[in-house]
């Protein structure tokens, strides 16, 4: 919340519960919060509580970007039929995420003849849903009974791609171009005619989600790449999927170019470090962003940060071992605790000691906090 929501209203009830599409008071949140806001000539962008939507209207048909969250809806297309009674022609996802593809259920009753179109990928990370739902619901803080348990909890894309694909409708030309960031499916959408781009996740008007310690692999350097290519564009219309349009090109490509450019300097820093045998906590500490990049207001720290990207990149390039010795097969936590609180004299004596240092030191008391935890769970202290 503090972070802003990803750039659009916080509903904490649609946060803890963005699977649930049957949870009311979620979707009663989603209805009160969303609004539409035009983007230029028959376009619009759906602010939905975390995560936009875009709405693009042709001669053929509506063309609609992302859906949402599950609970989200019904919202959407109540704000669709605001703007709009055409037929929904073309639901694109701009990948698998939960926010930006969990609502499309309410377009195509809507809609029921309007086409899916996201990245091959999307299959094997639905697939990867199903499977994984009790580890998702723990990492993503949700209610284990409303991640998908079978393939009739999801709606399925229509139609897939590999690398590119061009649509024509209603005249136009809509151009899909894979490209791996947040997901390994991860596509933007180029509209050449009207000179936008929906950018999915690439934009998000902050240091974007590319070093969650909670989720799967993110690809920080081809998120660099991607960058460039959509500034090379040169589009005048920003369609994001978080946070406030941008129609001024200069500063769409400005924000695009600074963005790669601390992307590639966070690869750069780790893997030159990687190549010298550092070890990875030093790594990690001793990434920083050059000053120029570190205070542009469109990198502002609100979810990861320089050295939490860094993980993620150690995480796709070495193995699971921290370059700690001891790690490499380390005792239980348990023991390890138990010994700790041994030195220390006691588990009451390490609980002092840790509400001291947690004044001036919380991530070393959160530490302290562990080891008690770890030697004796059910210790009331």
């Amino acid at each position: 919340m503090v972070g802003g929501g990803f750039g659009g209203n916080f509903s904490k009830n649609i946060g803890q519960h963005i699977f649930g599409k049957n949870h009311q008071p979620s979707i009663d949140d989603a209805i009160k919060m969303t609004t539409v806001k035009k983007a230029g000539d028959r376009m619009w962008i759906i602010h939905m509580p975390i995560v936009n939507s875009i709405l693009l209207e042709t001669d053929e048909g509506l063309v609609v970007i992302d859906t949402g969250m599950a609970p989200a809806g019904p919202a959407l297309i109540k704000a669709i039929r605001s703007v709009s009674d055409k037929p929904i022609h073309t639901i694109i996802i701009t990948h698998g995420h939960t926010d930006h593809a969990y609502g499309t259920y309410a377009l195509v009753e809507d809609s029921p003849n309007a086409q899916i179109i996201a990245h091959e990928n999307i299959i094997p990370r639905f697939e990867r849903y199903i499977k994984l739902g009790g580890s998702l619901a723990n990492y993503m803080s949700q209610p284990a009974d409303e991640l998908p348990a079978s393939r009739d909890d999801l709606v399925w894309p229509t139609r897939t791609f590999s690398d590119r694909l061009e649509l024509t409708i209603g005249g136009e030309e809509f151009v899909l171009q894979h490209r791996k960031g947040e997901t390994d499916d991860h596509l933007y959408v180029w509209v050449p005619g009207r000179k936008a781009i929906a950018v999915g996740d690439f934009y998000q008007g902050f240091l974007p989600n590319v070093g969650n310690g909670k989720r799967s692999q993110r690809y920080v350097e081809e998120w660099a790449e991607t960058m460039r290519e959509m500034a090379a564009l040169e589009p005048e219309v920003l369609l994001p999927s978080h946070g406030e349009g941008i129609t001024t090109g200069k500063a769409i490509e400005e924000n695009f170019v600074v963005l790669a450019q601390a992307l590639e300097s966070i690869s750069e820093q780790t893997i030159a470090a990687l190549n010298k045998g550092i070890r990875k906590d030093l790594i990690i500490d001793s990434i920083e962003l050059p000053e120029e990049l570190a205070e542009h207001p469109t990198l502002q720290v609100k979810y990861v940060s320089a050295k939490d990207i860094s993980k993620m990149l150690l995480k796709q390039y070495t193995g699971w071992w921290n370059d700690i010795p001891s790690d490499w097969s380390p005792a239980p936590w348990a023991v390890r605790g138990a010994e700790i609180a041994g030195l220390a004299g006691g588990i009451d004596q390490l609980v002092v000691r840790a509400r001291e240092v947690m004044k001036t030191d919380l991530a070393l008391a959160s530490h302290m906090a562990d080891w008690a935890w770890m030697a004796d769970s059910d210790h009331p202290e």
